[in-house]
């Protein structure tokens, strides 16, 4: 399956569009946005956002099995929404 572009929606009410080809931290790092990271791999945890709405499609190796089903927060540099849209504690 291929993965599809999405819209991340800030706390501010402002929105940044991820394209199908590219991270959240990326696409925030184009804005000229700064976000902490550190792997890049989903490895580490430094990365990780609260998420205030909507669902994440984890791929990290940081959160349990349980944390990921809580959809509580997600790391930024390897998961994605698992729709068109999803809300992040920035």
């Amino acid at each position: 399956m291929q993965d599809q572009a999405f819209t991340v929606v800030l706390n501010d009410g402002s929105e940044i569009a991820v394209l199908a080809d590219q991270t959240i931290l990326a696409a925030f790092e184009a804005t000229g946005r700064r976000m902490l990271n550190s792997c890049r791999e989903g490895n580490c945890g430094t990365c990780e956002t609260d998420i205030t709405f909507g669902e994440a499609d984890h791929r990290d190796e940081v959160l349990t099995d349980e944390e990921q089903a809580e959809q509580v927060s997600m790391m930024i540099c390897v998961s994605r929404a698992k729709g068109d849209r999803i809300g992040l504690d920035l």
